[in-house]
């Protein structure tokens, strides 16, 4: 393990062990104070969460990009503080630090027994989310995570969401989305970030009027299935609570070929998420790359 290795997985480690002991209050201000001294040094992550929300929101001056992109880091670091603290929430904190609205999309669909692919983008705190279900709801689900270096940090990841209550598999090695369609037959529920491709075989869309890749894995495994795809999106407000909706099921074209209904079921995710995007930009951490006249075409996915 290289020492840039050995550091980030003693710097997660340090979060992990330490954060989650420190009172709210004490943490929040953490959160901001080391969101707000990234924000001034402008490093590549900074520089790149502008670029994006320069597309989602056209026009911007250069001054509310920097107001945005501040905000951005401040959301970027409530999210870590959380995760750090989420093993040690108690299961009446988890309950009551998400409200999501049009629930029914989700309950009638597990109640259905036909299985449910719930995918969200890069907003708020996903894995808040994931563990509001396995508490609030008591339905455990399955997710893939991406393998991250070093392994250490990686194993790290993997039992800390183990820890909320969700079965975590890799991203790479293939075997993922039979284990994930298994799942789903058995009247199950699967969770995805799906704003992000990380393969080679994502789907292009149109996100705020530029051409981006997406996971196709979603729309795939829905077809494969039978199951009900749900796009959800979340947001923070001003209070302790996150917020979310449940949008209303994407459902799998009449005709066509397979190809052709991933690209339309794809395409509609894209557009759920730019809506939420759209009302809650600061709260989209994506520091990456993301639209294809971004990406070097020589280096593949995002």
């Amino acid at each position: 393990m290289s020492a840039a290795d050995r550091f980030a997985d003693a710097l997660y480690g340090l979060g992990w062990s330490t954060v989650k002991k420190l009172p709210e209050p004490v943490a929040v201000r953490l959160g901001r104070t080391i969101a707000d001294a990234a924000w001034k040094r402008r490093g590549k992550g900074v520089r790149r969460l502008e670029a994006n929300y320069a597309r989602v929101v056209p026009g911007a001056s250069p001054e509310r990009l920097a107001e945005l992109s501040r905000a951005g880091m401040r959301s970027y670091l409530r999210y870590w503080m959380e995760s750090f603290r989420l093993p040690a929430w108690s299961a009446e904190r988890v309950r009551t630090g998400f409200v999501p609205k049009d629930l029914h999309h989700l309950t009638e669909g597990l109640a259905s027994g036909r299985g449910v692919v719930l995918a969200l983008p890069h907003l708020a705190n996903w894995d808040l989310a994931g563990a509001w279900v396995t508490t609030a709801l008591e339905t455990p689900f399955t997710t893939v995570a991406e393998r991250l270096k070093p392994e250490s940090l990686y194993d790290r990841f993997v039992a800390y969401r183990e820890g909320l209550g969700m079965e975590v598999l890799p991203h790479s090695g293939g075997a993922a989305f039979g284990t994930l369609a298994r799942r789903l037959r058995d009247g199950g529920l699967v969770c995805l970030v799906a704003d992000r491709d990380l393969s080679a075989s994502g789907v292009e869309v149109d996100f705020f009027g530029e051409r981006a890749r997406m996971p196709a894995g979603p729309a795939l495994l829905a077809q494969h299935t039978g199951a009900l795809l749900l796009p959800v999106t979340l947001w923070y407000d001003d209070s302790p609570v996150m917020r979310g909706q449940v949008h209303p099921p994407i459902e799998v074209p009449a005709s066509g070929t397979r190809a052709e209904k991933t690209s339309v079921m794809t395409q509609a995710l894209a557009d759920a998420f730019a809506t939420g995007i759209a009302e809650h930009p600061e709260d989209w951490h994506m520091l990456q790359r993301l639209w294809l006249a971004d990406l070097d075409p020589a280096k593949g996915p995002a």
